[in-house]
């Protein structure tokens, strides 16, 4: 059985949002919810400034602390046996525990109705297609329901889920495919032929909050100095 994991090269990502945009897309996340985020950032002053930019998703901690803390049993989130950190819809309640456990700020309540929470197409986009007479938004992709859901029910949690859908079809989770400069890499850390462990034995590499104990499988190689001395 694989265990999933991502690389990010930080010296190829160029901070263009496709894997956010990618992401919304595929799995109908609405505005004000980033299952693949950012973390952007500027420190000092001239002459030497410097700026950060690391995206974010769920880290599908080997050590998941929003798992733990789920008090449905069974578990409403919980660990596929590929490692996968995924959520159930049918026995979430909604106490946002798990969200408030996360050390990263990645699960999302959602207090949305199926009417509205494809409310992530924006306004000028909704006026657009109401001008042009269109039917065919706002969007919504029927895939994830193959393991997840289409459209999550209001009053429950939800979160990346590395694209499980795509995943169990052979796929790579949408912001990997979607990224145009390859900065995102996919696959089994168990595998030592995988690209991902040939990566992590390669480069350096660095975890978001390790003093957390999670043991994320997202990991993070080259980052760079963009002090400009």
């Amino acid at each position: 059985m694989a265990r999933y994991g991502m690389v990010i090269d930080l010296r190829r990502c160029i901070g263009c949002d496709a894997c956010n945009i990618g992401c919304k897309g595929e799995n109908n996340v609405q505005t004000g919810f980033f299952w693949a985020h950012h973390i952007q950032r500027s420190d000092g002053a001239f002459p030497n400034p410097s700026y950060t930019y690391i995206p974010t998703l769920c880290n599908h901690c080997e050590n998941p602390p929003c798992v733990e803390a789920c008090p449905v049993t069974p578990k409403a989130i919980f660990q596929t046996e590929d490692g996968i950190v995924m959520q159930s819809a049918e026995r979430c309640i909604g106490c946002v525990r798990c969200q408030d456990a996360c050390p990263y700020g990645v699960i999302f309540y959602n207090e949305w109705d199926e009417a509205t929470h494809p409310a992530w197409r924006t306004e000028e986009a909704m006026d657009l297609n109401a001008r042009v007479g269109g039917d065919v938004l706002p969007y919504s992709n029927p895939d994830p329901g193959l393991t997840y859901e289409v459209i999550r029910r209001p009053d429950i949690v939800e979160k990346c889920t590395f694209c499980h859908h795509r995943v169990q079809a052979g796929e790579l989770p949408r912001c990997v495919e979607v990224c145009p400069a390859v900065a995102r890499i996919f696959g089994d850390l168990d595998d030592p032929n995988s690209d991902v462990s040939r990566l992590l034995r390669e480069h350096e590499h660095f975890v978001l909050k390790p003093e957390e104990g999670t043991k994320p499988k997202v990991f993070y190689i080259q980052q760079f100095d963009q002090k400009t001395a």
